[in-house]
């Protein structure tokens, strides 16, 4: 909490403070003065094409080394130029140096633009300006007002929309959003359209323009505040529920008041500043001028985070590491950092700066309103909680859209241009594209596989249970098979064109490491002919469609249930526990159980006494009972019957059994079938034998020798008779 209390009250005054400095860009460098007028550039080009001019200038050239000696062959180029540290404070003094020059005229330049406005506008005066530009933004506050009246229906639809779904939130939202954008065009259309539509003097129109544009600045940063904060003074019931971020109806007021300050601030000073050069005003007077614009931001944005409220801990929440004083401490020395560098002229440290804080604050607060805006559904409601992968990716993505924005600032701010790949270009010009043309990279390559993950996931579904798996339906069970491979080859080839185009955009030629690439395969190839195999083998096995997930086959002595694959190998679970990880190559002929239909086949042993026409009807009887019960009806195609006697046994007659099922259906119903069909037979008189042992007391060995051949000759005729019944 204390990290998104830090990050908010940092992003907040550093952005303010970015925007100013963008808005305003002869502040952040020392760019060239203002172009010369032409006639002065064709007198330089004469004078420079005078022979005597030339003689002149070779002249002054052996003044630039007053020893004479020319430069030793052999001298490095880092003894010939200053180091870094020694470029760096130069750079720094010329700076400061300009801005002290700069001072002691900027009084004259005030009285020269005070004598031109008076030139200009003698007959309207400074305060006729004003009033110009008082009287179009009121017309734009007019037309804005109306515009809020005729959306009434629109702002009525948005409070009834639900608060408690993530969806009803997500549509109120759009919905303010679409607002906003309609008020701030108002007012866009009502000020500055209607100042365009009439004839003005030059000078006048560039002054009441830039100071229209200001107004539009305020107005739109005004409304996108309220879009964002909600603050109380809109009076909206429960608008904790529905802001962009969780923060209470006193941090809301303070931020969205200071907000709305140092936006005013912002869009006066930079239009002023965009005038200033109109009135002659050098790079350097602009230099100097921004020294005091830019303590006037740095009192502001410090006032903001010292008189922001102080939270209070809700129940059961623990306060946090860094405290309410600790962090204003921190942002004060840092805002002051700012400033030193900034003013110092190391603009590229600034930006740096910059971006160090406020691209995590930013980063860590769309997280946290992200997860508060989707929120699951709070109270009886019917709608369902966004899935936690969609969560991730629209989280994921407005991170990848904050850094590349700031690389896009930072890349601006330090002059670099992201497309060039120039070998004359310095070497940390070069360091620093190739660093951010790499996080560009990663950042696209990590969204893409996250939207592919959260595809393939989502196709995928859930997990099976374990007594679940045989229940999958083939389109099912062939997706899960399949796209699990499909995934991890699509994350080699997005991995492997990142890394290739990183490295082209850092300019390294990868045409040769294409074909390196190409003769190393060949010769893994050659060298992993164990592994090929079995890599071709599992392709070929997923062609022929020989199993898929969650189906029951055996191979040799391995069987069980598939339960996940890779390139190589196939991972069996065995019904008793173990895991079988076998690779492709060694699988072999495979028999798949869990396909189309199975039948089984099993015995039941009746006395030689039992009637086995009235046997066949009572098993007929329950076949047809279990098949229409509930549990075991979706997995019957052929109910349990007799098919005849299949043997006379020791004990007794042995009756054959057969059922056909859906794979793996029969195991339970058997169960069910043991436990009906001994209940039924003893109910009917019908007896199901026990082992038991005839002994015989005093008879003679040929006595014997004649029980044992008649024993032989009922069994002959036993099958016989069971073989013509089975016919």
């Amino acid at each position: 909490m204390n990290l998104c209390r830090f990050g908010f009250s940092a992003l907040l005054c550093v952005l303010f403070a970015v925007l100013l400095a963008i808005a305003t860009p002869s502040w952040g460098q020392t760019g060239p003065a203002a172009e010369p007028p032409p006639e002065k550039v064709d007198q330089l080009i004469k004078l420079l094409a005078d022979p005597a001019v030339k003689e002149w200038l070779a002249k002054q050239v052996p003044a630039a080394n007053p020893a004479g000696a020319a430069v030793p062959a052999n001298t490095p180029p880092s003894a010939m130029e200053p180091s870094v540290v020694s470029s760096a404070l130069d750079r720094i003094k010329h700076h400061v140096g300009r801005i002290g020059a700069a001072l002691p005229g900027l009084p004259a330049q005030f009285e020269r633009t005070s004598d031109i406005l008076m030139v200009e506008f003698a007959d309207r005066g400074v305060a006729g300006i004003a009033f110009i530009i008082a009287f179009f933004v009121a017309v734009g506050v007019a037309l804005a007002y109306l515009v809020f009246r005729l959306t009434r229906p629109l702002r009525l639809w948005i409070i009834a929309l639900p608060r408690n779904t993530p969806q009803g939130r997500l549509k109120k939202l759009g919905a303010r959003a679409l607002f906003v954008a309609i008020m701030v065009g108002a007012f866009m259309f009502g000020s500055a359209g209607t100042f365009l539509m009439f004839d003005w003097p030059p000078l006048l129109r560039e002054i009441v323009l830039a100071y229209l544009t200001a107004a539009i600045v305020i107005w739109g940063g005004r409304m996108f505040a309220r879009f964002v904060l909600l603050p109380p003074n809109l009076q909206i019931d429960h608008a904790r529920e529905v802001r962009i971020l969780n923060i209470t109806d006193e941090r809301a007021a303070h931020w969205y008041r200071w907000t709305v300050i140092l936006i005013t601030v912002f869009a006066l000073v930079g239009a002023t500043f965009t005038l200033l050069p109109t009135f002659g005003y050098q790079a350097d007077d602009l230099l100097a001028l921004a020294v005091p614009a830019d303590l006037l931001v740095l009192a502001l944005g410090l006032m903001a985070v010292w008189l922001r409220p102080r939270l209070k801990l809700e129940e059961g929440e623990q306060p946090g590491r860094v405290g309410y004083t600790a962090v204003s401490w921190l942002l004060t020395a840092y805002f002051v950092a700012l400033l030193v560098i900034r003013s110092s002229g190391a603009f590229t440290l600034f930006w740096f700066a910059v971006a160090a804080v406020a691209l995590p604050a930013a980063i860590v607060m769309m997280h946290r309103a992200v997860h508060y805006l989707l929120r699951p559904p709070e109270g009886d409601t019917e709608a369902k909680p966004i899935p936690a992968v969609t969560v991730a990716v629209i989280d994921r993505g407005i991170r990848m859209a904050l850094i590349i924005f700031a690389v896009f600032l930072l890349a601006r701010a330090w002059g670099l241009d992201m497309q060039s790949m120039e070998s004359n270009d310095p070497t940390i010009t070069m360091f620093l594209r190739g660093l951010l043309n790499a996080v560009v990279i990663l950042l696209a390559a990590d969204f893409g596989w996250s939207i592919i993950k959260v595809l393939i996931e989502r196709k995928l579904g859930g997990a099976p249970e374990p007594g679940e798996q045989l229940m999958l339906d083939p389109q099912r069970a062939r997706i899960r098979t399949l796209l699990p491979i499909i995934q991890n080859i699509a994350f080699a080839v997005i991995l492997v064109l990142a890394i290739l185009t990183i490295l082209s955009s850092i300019g390294i030629q990868i045409g040769p490491l294409i074909a390196g690439a190409g003769v190393v395969g060949v010769a893994v190839g050659f060298g992993a002919q164990t592994v090929v195999k079995d890599v071709i083998s599992g392709v070929f096995y997923l062609l022929d469609d020989a199993f898929r997930v969650g189906e029951y086959i055996s191979s040799g002595k391995y069987m069980g249930t598939v339960e996940s694959f890779s390139l190589r190998s196939i991972k069996l679970r065995h019904h008793r526990g173990p895991l079988f990880t076998i690779p492709f190559g060694e699988l072999g002929a495979v028999q798949n159980q869990s396909r189309d239909w199975a039948t089984d086949k099993f015995n039941i042993t009746v006395g030689y006494d039992t009637d086995i026409d009235f046997a066949r009807k009572l098993i007929k009887k329950i076949g047809l009972q279990l098949a229409e019960d509930p549990e075991f009806a979706p997995w019957v195609i052929e109910p349990i019957k007799m098919q005849g006697v299949q043997d006379f046994g020791d004990y007794g007659i042995v009756l054959r059994m057969k059922v056909t099922t859906k794979p793996g259906g029969a195991f339970g119903m058997k169960r069910k079938f043991y436990l009906l069909i001994n209940k039924a037979f003893r109910e009917n008189g019908i007896e199901l034998p026990l082992p038991t042992v005839h002994v015989q007391h005093g008879e003679s060995a040929e006595a014997a020798v004649a029980q044992t051949l008649l024993a032989a000759k009922k069994k002959e005729v036993g099958e016989a008779a069971a073989e013509k019944a089975a016919e």
